[in-house]
């Protein structure tokens, strides 16, 4: 394991959030609510559209951390833990033993994911792991991933990129090999 748990937990949070922008979801309250059970994400809800519309604001700001050298990165983390006054503290619950919150569970839910996201960058940031937060290498694609592989070698997001990306090498390939016949 690179990071501690919550630390990859947050950061494949923060990239699911990330892409649904691209993806066109995270669009309704249901949409919100199915990502807040899938992430675990816990403390109060509001379940109103201003609830939705903020952690649809949210989700360039955490964008721009993936395309930041390191000096922006941290402007950015920074920014993001001092708008929620962020106050790091032990917490304990559900199946997770001790981890870190930063926040407070009747916060915001768009302030405590900024704060969990902002705490994950900070350790990719300390451990000087920032080229983990990539871009999807397919040429059509920009959704955001972690990589958290121990070789360093994850290139493609979670859409299918990686599979239509191999499968469009391989016809290339074949077709090379075999010249076309109808003409």
């Amino acid at each position: 394991m690179l990071f501690a748990h919550d630390t990859e937990v947050a950061l494949s949070a923060a990239a699911a959030l990330v892409n649904t922008e691209s993806e066109g979801t995270l669009a309704t309250l249901d949409d919100l609510d199915a990502f807040v059970a899938h992430w675990g994400w816990t403390g109060s809800r509001r379940h109103t559209g201003a609830e939705l519309a903020a952690v649809q604001e949210l989700r360039p700001r955490l964008r721009q951390v993936w395309h930041a050298d390191k000096d922006g990165a941290v402007e950015i983390v920074n920014a993001l833990l001092r708008e929620a006054s962020a106050l790091p503290q032990l917490a304990k619950h559900d199946e997770w033993d001790y981890h870190l919150h930063a926040t407070r569970p009747d916060q915001p839910l768009a302030q405590r994911m900024a704060v969990e996201a902002a705490m994950g960058f900070v350790d990719v940031i300390r451990t000087d792991q920032l080229d983990r937060l990539r871009i999807c290498a397919a040429d059509d694609c920009e959704d955001v991933l972690v990589d958290l592989s121990k070789n360093r070698s994850r290139r493609f997001c979670e859409s299918g990129c990686g599979n239509r990306v191999n499968v469009a090498a391989y016809r290339a390939r074949k077709k090379a090999v075999r010249p076309d016949r109808s003409a």
